[in-house]
């Protein structure tokens, strides 16, 4: 198991440096579309832009589905301000303030990119004393500073930068101590890297998992609307996304969380149990939780209408959707949850 580790630490942290919010995840999915053929299997794309490889079952029976998602949060320019600042529209579920300070590519027009920085329209304390503490963070009071000579609207349209640009904010991903991983988008990027290590596992030893499993790579989850279709003959959808560590859950970094219910629906109790029973007979760390202002592609599916049954795991994630942390653990516990699952 350790050489799985390592290979999906490493993955992550090669996937974390590849920027990819939510509606222009290219370059990413061409990263991981090499990854599915490292692993001899093609990888089709579905007309939204996501990938769906699929490995063959022991029993052609029962078809199964596992996915994770590639986008990440991040925003997108929705005005130049006369100043040559940039006002900016979020995609995907964060506070300002998580952000703030923090450095940014904006894609420009010809392929070009630019660096900023996200700050709040009152930033020195000198200039603006106690307004830079009380003044609160909205997207009408937030602006991207470009790292460029611009300063007015017509400096910035110069550069090639328009409205509609999209912005990513830099990942800082970090190996901290005792096996802590640290950097943002560990949502769900981390999880991605655990669906590779399980089909790396599976062509390493040259066997199968127990039923013919499609792995979806979504693109859409952050904004809500990741998963398009359902390959034939899936009976069991299992989203790989994270488990929220805080006051009032039961997630931890160092285990694999098996969701009961999310802000959406409750989890199929059947589908869940097993999981439960597969935790307990491998040996795995898990912990089941009840999660707030959360949706995964699967319990999204189920809202949509999709006749499948439903679940979702993945390891605890502390701070999400900000500067987020998990383990080298967590990690290990869901990759070892997953493949019980896909050998049983």
């Amino acid at each position: 198991m350790d050489q799985y580790i390592g290979y999906t630490r490493d993955l992550l942290l090669e996937t974390l440096a590849i920027p990819g919010c939510g509606g222009d995840t290219r370059a990413i999915m061409e990263r991981m579309r090499a990854e599915f053929a490292s692993l001899g299997i093609e990888a089709i794309p579905t007309r939204k832009g996501a990938l769906v490889g699929t490995l063959p079952g022991r029993s052609e029976g029962g078809g199964r589905m596992v996915a994770a998602h590639v986008d990440t949060l991040g925003a997108m320019v929705k005005a130049i301000k006369p100043n040559g600042r940039l006002r900016l529209s979020p995609i995907g579920g964060f506070a300002w303030q998580a952000f703030e300070g923090e450095n940014a590519i904006v894609s420009a027009h010809g392929g070009k990119s630019y660096e900023g920085t996200l700050l709040p329209d009152k930033a020195s304390i000198h200039i603006f004393s106690d307004e830079v503490r009380e003044s609160p963070r909205t997207e009408d009071s937030m602006e991207l500073r470009l790292d460029a000579e611009a300063r007015s609207a017509a400096d910035v349209e110069a550069l090639g930068i328009r409205v509609g640009d999209f912005v990513n904010f830099e990942a800082k991903p970090r190996l901290a101590g005792d096996g802590y991983v640290k950097a943002r988008y560990l949502d769900d990027k981390a999880c991605v890297a655990i669906l590779f290590a399980a089909i790396k596992r599976y062509r390493d030893t040259g066997s199968l998992p127990a039923r013919r499993t499609h792995f979806y790579l979504s693109n859409y989850e952050e904004i809500g609307h990741g998963i398009s279709l359902l390959p034939e003959g899936v009976e069991e959808f299992l989203a790989l996304d994270i488990g929220t560590v805080g006051e009032g859950h039961t997630s931890d970094e160092r285990c694999a969380t098996i969701v009961a219910k999310d802000s959406r629906t409750p989890y199929d109790f059947g589908f869940r149990r097993r999981l439960v029973e597969l935790a307990e007979r491998n040996g795995v760390d898990y912990r089941v939780d009840v999660h707030y202002r959360y949706g995964s592609d699967a319990s999204l599916a189920a809202m949509a209408g999709f006749e499948v049954n439903f679940a979702c795991i993945g390891m605890g994630v502390d701070a999400t959707h900000h500067y987020e942390r998990t383990h080298l653990d967590g990690l290990a516990n869901t990759l070892k949850l997953l493949l019980a699952y896909l050998d049983s």
